[in-house]
């Protein structure tokens, strides 16, 4: 893995993509890998807290499976939203790009920071008086259109499986260091540490729904956060690199960095960051285990405070991960071997770099462990979205509101638990021999996002017009247009290896072509058929009226009280 390096590591910016390969072992050097005892009991706790939170929060009806009964509020629902965005990505991931590819990295602090601003401005508080369950939910009622809410719930399931593999790849690579291998026959030490965390938090999951998911998350993000921002400011005071503002003082240390840390774009071209930070932004407004958080409260302005809260509570490890990125770096530089050039820092100590900068600053075992037991809160908490929201668009869309209209709430649950295991099985699967590093993995389900799902959202929001017939036309040229550089680069087979392709629309960016394409494509086709239902247009007004929304009323059914009549059925 030595090759993978920089802009290389994240499979994106150079010329050729080079996946991981299973016989690698995907093993960090210079990180401490084994059973230690105080570390492994910590992580211990904390997984049968989870298990416990699922068991007492444990579901019996939908309202609580996928919504959590809209019973949270906004400095709760504000952390849930911190713990569930806060994956292994932003945890793990986000200091390992700083560390890897430099100024390129910070593509990914304003990404996934200013998405939240579109969001708390165009989405949040409309998106909750819209008031369904979930995305798919949006998309088929707003639309009138059944097919388009399959093809929602389709792309929302495959979002959770790409954006899983990436936290897979943290429990696993985390797992490593408290409680090192597990010895499972047929498997590497990574890949048995992976198996092991994806099973605990399937089985959680499974039992608790949204509403358990919901209270965990809060949990989760004190451990993670707290974890996250100890574990920096000690490594910075007793390495000497800081004293109690790291986030400020790092940059005394950029001088004595490699230009390959400092230098901008060295990471990666202009292009490729400006491509990147796009995609980031629209995604982030297109995810749907984000947007579901805001069907979760009582009513839009709780919604708004949720989204503020939420990017508060978010920005406080933002801002601080290029501090460890920077720490880590100069570390691994003293104690291990050069960072960049040939061999380099690889992409699995990258993707640790957190951790092996607790560790290589000489911070005790406990410590340390507690900070790598944070990026296990982290991941299994984002899973918990992810898989939430797969599942419901496996059982609620499709099997509630297409196969079997006349469902029990009892057979809903059941297929939403089905629907949580296979969608945890597929994700070990591909996560055994994942592609990319964590934070690319995750960067393609964003891209998926922004093409496909955010140009729906917005424009079935924001223009009346928007029609049934445009939306199945943008919806699936977003997702031709996303497969051609995932195939193109090699996440989906063999690869194309198309220099052109991989340059002006690279798989990890492509949300800035794509985004365009499809907004023309729903528009242009929406403007040359017919106009939908006046109860269709009443429904988008009634998103931006200025009347309180009653808590278990929808827009549909204010509109059909006012038309005196009950819902329209999907045209299609």
């Amino acid at each position: 893995m030595s090759g993978l390096a920089a802009a290389d590591a994240l499979a994106v910016a150079g010329d050729t993509i080079v996946p991981l390969q299973a016989d690698e072992a995907l093993l960090p050097e210079g990180l401490d890998i084994g059973f230690k005892p105080v570390p492994a009991i910590i992580v211990i706790a904390m997984m049968a807290l989870f298990l416990a939170a699922g068991v007492f929060y444990k579901v019996a009806d939908t309202a609580d499976m996928w919504v959590a009964g809209r019973s949270i509020g906004n400095v709760e629902n504000g952390m849930a939203i911190g713990a569930n965005w806060m994956s292994a990505a932003s945890y793990l991931g986000m200091a390992a790009l700083i560390a890897l590819s430099g100024v390129y990295g910070l593509a990914f602090v304003v990404g996934w920071t200013t998405g939240y601003f579109v969001l708390l401005i165009f989405l949040a508080a409309q998106m909750r008086r819209f008031g369904k369950y979930t995305a798919p939910d949006f998309v088929g009622d707003r639309f009138n259109s059944d097919a388009a809410r399959a093809i929602a719930a389709i792309t929302t399931f495959l979002i959770g499986f790409v954006y899983a593999l990436g936290q897979a790849r943290g429990m696993g690579l985390v797992g490593l260091y408290i409680l090192g291998d597990p010895g499972i026959p047929g498997l590497s030490g990574y890949q048995g540490m992976m198996v092991i965390f994806m099973v605990i938090t399937i089985a959680y999951l499974a039992l608790s729904g949204m509403l358990g998911a919901t209270k965990t998350m809060v949990i989760q993000y004190v451990i993670l956060i707290s974890a996250f921002l100890i574990g920096l400011l000690v490594t910075g005071y007793v390495s000497g690199y800081s004293t109690i503002l790291p986030q400020l003082e790092y940059g005394m240390l950029i001088s004595e960095l490699s230009a390959e840390f400092s230098d901008p774009f060295a990471g990666g071209s202009y292009y490729l960051w400006i491509a990147t930070a796009f995609s980031l932004i629209f995604g982030t407004c297109g995810l749907p285990h984000v947007l579901v958080r805001f069907y979760t409260v009582e009513n839009e302005r709780i919604a708004r405070w949720s989204c503020t809260w939420g990017l508060f509570f978010i920005c406080l490890l933002y801002l601080s991960a290029p501090a460890y990125a920077a720490f880590g770096t100069d570390l691994y530089s003293s104690e291990v071997g050069p960072a960049y050039g040939d061999p380099g820092m690889s992409a699995e100590a990258g993707d640790v770099i957190v951790v092996l900068a607790t560790q290589l600053a000489g911070l005790p075992t406990w410590l340390v462990g507690f900070v790598a037991a944070g990026g296990i809160a982290a991941a299994i908490a984002t899973v918990a979205g992810l898989f939430i929201a797969g599942s419901s668009a496996i059982s609620h869309d499709i099997y509630a509101n297409i196969i079997n209209p006349d469902a029990t709430q009892r057979q809903q649950v059941l297929v939403g638990r089905l629907s949580i295991v296979a969608l945890g099985v597929l994700t070990i699967i591909f996560a055994l021999d994942p592609t990319a590093p964590i934070a690319a993995l995750v960067s393609f389900a964003f891209s998926l996002a922004a093409i496909v799902l955010f140009p729906m959202f917005f424009l079935g929001l924001w223009w009346e017009n928007t029609n049934r017939q445009g939306a199945l036309a943008g919806m699936t040229t977003g997702l031709i247009v996303w497969l051609i550089p995932m195939f193109n680069e090699g996440h989906f087979g063999p690869g194309f290896d198309i220099e052109f392709l991989a340059t002006w629309m690279p798989a990890i960016g492509s949300g800035l072509i794509g985004v365009p394409i499809v907004f023309a494509v729903t528009i242009a086709v929406s403007l040359v058929t017919d106009e939908p239902p006046l109860e269709t247009k009443q429904m988008v007004r009634q998103c931006h009226s200025p009347d309180p929304m009653p808590k278990d009323k929808t827009a549909a059914d204010v509109v059909a009280e006012k038309n005196g009549g009950g819902p329209s059925p999907a045209d299609d």
